[in-house]
């Protein structure tokens, strides 16, 4: 049993595998579809880069103020299930509409609705592990979410990028083709979800009613200030977190930006996905043995080396290889970094303590893709960014390591 999946696990795994399809739509075709939507219009490659850079700090910050109010009132009996839903179809509608955009600045504005609504749903999904799975499972658990994430992407990712590759050939034309990329990619995400509203049920809730959550936010808070070790958690979470998410986001354009040609990044990036399965899976299994801290370090050491080789990037070789570096830590840093913080949270709570850790989160986010954002345009580089994204690693490191020290404060 301990190895094996349950089916309530298996269907919470499996929205991983669903909405990791629009992340993987993301980081490839649609910034490479606005990249060249943009250039057909005119605007300058430094200045379409800090658009997208700006479109996605306006998704974090968004979600970053309605997590923790909305988390307080998931956390009331049937609330979650509900909440993540609407989010859900959010993303799910908007996704499926990006292609028929007529312009550009439309289509960045369904792309900040849709990421609100894959961030958003995020925050609950999230929320639903404690109810999913128990503390001896849960890194193994959030482990597997984001390694079979990582493989199912690449089913509607490979049939998305054989319509668009191949629609001369075919006759459909490549704005239609990516258009029914963006409706494949909704359909496949709204499909594999279905099994997690089937099955899941809130177990663990607060007392009260959605309308006292607003009261409940002010005690949580004092609570998260009081509670040291999850205080320097979440601080040492901002700092690494904003370099890793920012990497993700920025990792196609500034690709493009340093003359890495479509085919190239589409490509290394699909290698991320497969090659990021395996070594996702290895970590879970080496929570069993170390200490998840102690792995969380290795990961954001091997972040930062990967931020300063992507320093000199200039050749499509090495965009591959950096695209292999980041694989073997992504999955890992997210899914422990999720469980190590679902372990050390009261568990009735779990939907406010997940709108904070999805404000650190996505605060970084908006952080790091501002950062990047202003950097670029004032350098005229993107290397400009990377450089500050590389500095806030070690910070990271250093409080994570200040929480590891508490283990075992009183809650």
């Amino acid at each position: 049993m301990k190895g094996k999946l349950t089916a309530l696990e298996r269907s919470w795994v499996l929205y991983d595998v669903g909405n990791s399809a629009f992340v993987m739509m993301t980081s490839t075709i649609m910034p490479i579809f606005f990249k060249n939507l943009t250039a057909a219009q005119g605007v300058a490659d430094h200045t379409s880069t800090a658009w997208w850079s700006y479109a996605t700090a306006v998704c974090t910050l968004t979600v970053a103020v309605l997590g923790p109010l909305l988390g307080g009132v998931a956390d009331r009996r049937g609330w979650k299930r509900q909440i993540f839903m609407v989010f859900l179809a959010l993303g799910c509608l908007c996704c499926a509409l990006l292609g028929w955009s007529g312009s550009w600045m439309v289509y960045l504005a369904l792309f900040v609705l849709a990421k609100i609504g894959f961030s958003g749903s995020l925050v609950f999904y999230d929320a639903m592990l404690p109810d999913v799975t128990e503390d001896d499972r849960v890194d193994m658990v959030s482990s597997q979410g984001y390694a079979w994430g990582y493989i199912g992407s690449c089913v509607p990712f490979v049939a998305s990028l054989g319509l668009v590759l191949t629609a001369e050939q075919t006759g459909i034309g490549t704005a239609r083709a990516t258009a029914f990329a963006f409706l494949l990619t909704a359909v496949w995400w709204l499909g594999a979800t279905t099994p997690l509203l089937r099955r899941y049920r809130q177990t663990r809730f607060a007392e009260g009613t959605a309308a006292t959550a607003a009261r409940q936010l002010r005690e949580t808070v004092r609570e998260l200030w009081r509670i040291r070790r999850i205080r320097l958690f979440l601080l040492a979470f901002f700092f690494y977190i904003d370099g890793v998410y920012t990497i993700i986001d920025m990792a196609t354009s500034y690709g493009k930006d340093v003359g890495i040609g479509d085919t190239d990044l589409v490509l290394a990036l699909l290698l991320t996905q497969v090659v990021a399965f395996p070594f996702a899976l290895l970590f879970g299994r080496m929570a069993g043995r170390f200490r998840t801290e102690s792995l969380l370090q290795v990961c954001i050491l091997g972040y930062f080396f990967v931020a300063l080789f992507a320093l000199q990037l200039d050749k499509a070789w090495e965009f591959w290889f950096l695209a292999v570096c980041v694989a073997v830590f992504q999955g890992a840093i997210q899914a422990l970094s999720r469980s190590c913080f679902a372990k050390i949270i009261p568990k009735d709570k779990a939907g406010e303590y997940f709108g904070f850790y999805d404000i650190f989160g996505k605060g970084a986010s908006f952080f790091g893709a501002v950062l990047m954002g202003v950097s670029t345009q004032l350098f005229e580089t993107s290397k400009a960014g990377v450089v500050a994204l590389a500095l806030l690693f070690p910070l990271g490191l250093f409080l994570l390591r200040r929480s590891m020290a508490l283990d075992g404060e009183k809650m």
